[in-house]
């Protein structure tokens, strides 16, 4: 019990003042295969973003522990996960700190070679500090192998490389097929520049004047060359003006084209209403570029290099963890994600079925600060006893209005790792 009371008044600690650990992933959906010696580095580079305050607790507890400047600086490697423990085929990571306070980090230099016959694959991320104390190992989403840019027509039969709307998607430039001019769409201090060393992620959304615009809604939610769509910034919300997006072929942009949209097309972003005025960048700034007429072909227009964009779709996954609670020596990994809840029965017997990933049997499922009774099913799915609402306090039985939780989960030694998702107690 003394434990018990002891955990419980540090994750009350914990929900006043998250001192938490993400680590954010970011990479393409797909990667392109190097065939004999070429390396085709993925593109765009998977990047990690280190944020939250529970940086700076860890770093300083080390600091103090070791007395040296150098031991507390994050490190890590990167790299495909059947490469075994091989750190010559990892790329080594340093991070650097922005103005925002992220550390960011990205692995330019990797690529899959034909020697490699899986369809899909994951990268692996590890953690270190520098003082050598392992943080954990963490892992992308799947990411799909394919030989070249699908070049014959899409048919929404086979999605696998469409692109949907409300997906995620990076768009970058690149001069004369040259890897070094590639440049990213990319948001910095509120603008939209074309950034050599950051991309950053875009929802792109059907745009609502589509269904007006032409007498067929759009199809499955899948984006078509010729619709209106909008790209907003996931990271800050920062949206463009609508734009038409067009299919690209030599330079040229066809007004004509409404197949569905594939994984490394080339494509260009006319804004809506306007004068043949293009999406463009001119070093690293974002215009607007003007196409000229096509004399001999009406449905084409010519385009500038800068205004040429391949698109390609993107994931993020996100680990968060705290060590406030903790003397952690173990690894912080795997860190269980959780990505949906199921609630049985209801009243003094109810169940809630908590699935995700990496889950393991030293978890406990943690409804605010009160810890629920859990058993493990399985890496996808633990079980758990709702706790009764009077565990919040003896006031909550006569209240005439929900109460919501935050849901946690908490290793045995007090590692706490929290989740977007939340509980909430209706009244009789």
């Amino acid at each position: 019990p003394y434990q018990t009371n002891l955990l419980r008044d540090g994750v009350r600690r914990y929900l006043q003042l998250p001192a938490d650990q993400t680590v954010l992933i970011l990479h393409a959906k797909v990667a392109q295969k190097s065939y004999g010696n070429e390396k085709r580095f993925f593109c765009p580079p998977p990047c990690v973003y280190l944020s939250g305050p529970g940086w700076k607790l860890k770093q300083e507890q080390i600091k103090a522990r070791d007395l040296g400047e150098a031991g507390f600086r994050v490190c890590g490697y990167m790299g495909l996960d059947s490469m075994g423990s091989n750190l010559m085929e990892t790329q080594k990571l340093s991070f650097e700190e922005q103005p925002d306070a992220k550390g960011f980090s990205c692995a330019k230099a990797l690529y899959i070679s034909d020697a490699d016959k899986r369809k899909h694959f994951r990268l692996v991320l590890k953690l270190f500090f520098s003082n050598g104390q392992e943080i954990g190992t963490f892992h992308s989403k799947l990411i799909k192998v394919i030989s070249k840019p699908s070049q014959k027509k899409q048919s929404l039969k086979n999605t696998d490389l469409c692109i949907s709307s409300g997906s995620k998607v990076s768009l970058f430039n690149r001069l004369r097929s040259q890897t070094v001019s590639t440049r990213y769409l990319s948001v910095e201090g509120g603008a939209f520049i074309a950034s050599a060393r950051q991309w950053a992620a875009f929802t792109l959304h059907l745009a609502d004047e589509c269904c007006a615009r032409s007498e067929f809604p759009p199809r499955e939610g899948y984006i078509h060359y010729g619709s209106v769509v909008q790209l907003v910034c996931t990271a800050t919300g920062i949206t463009l003006p609508p734009l038409i997006i067009r299919k690209v072929t030599k330079q040229y942009a066809l007004l004509d084209v409404d197949e569905p949209i594939s994984q490394l097309h080339k494509c260009a972003f006319q804004f809506q209403g306007s004068d043949r005025m293009y999406l463009c960048l001119s070093t690293e700034k974002v215009i607007q570029f003007q196409a000229s007429p096509c004399p001999k072909e009406a449905n084409r227009e010519l385009l500038n290099d800068g205004s040429c964009w391949t698109i390609i779709g993107t994931e993020t996954v996100e680990y968060t963890f705290s060590e406030s609670l903790a003397c952690v020596c173990e690894p912080v990994s795997p860190v269980p994600l959780i990505t949906a809840l199921q609630l049985t029965g209801g009243g003094d017997v109810a169940m809630l079925e908590v699935q995700g990933e990496y889950f393991h049997a030293h978890l406990k499922v943690w409804f605010g600060d009160v810890e629920a009774e859990t058993m493990y099913r399985s890496p996808k799915s633990l079980v758990c006893v709702v706790p009764d609402v009077s565990a919040f306090g003896s006031d909550w039985r006569w209240l005439r209005y929900p109460i919501t939780v935050p849901l946690l989960l908490i290793r045995d030694d007090g590692l706490i790792y929290s989740s977007s998702f939340t509980f909430t107690y209706t009244p009789e």
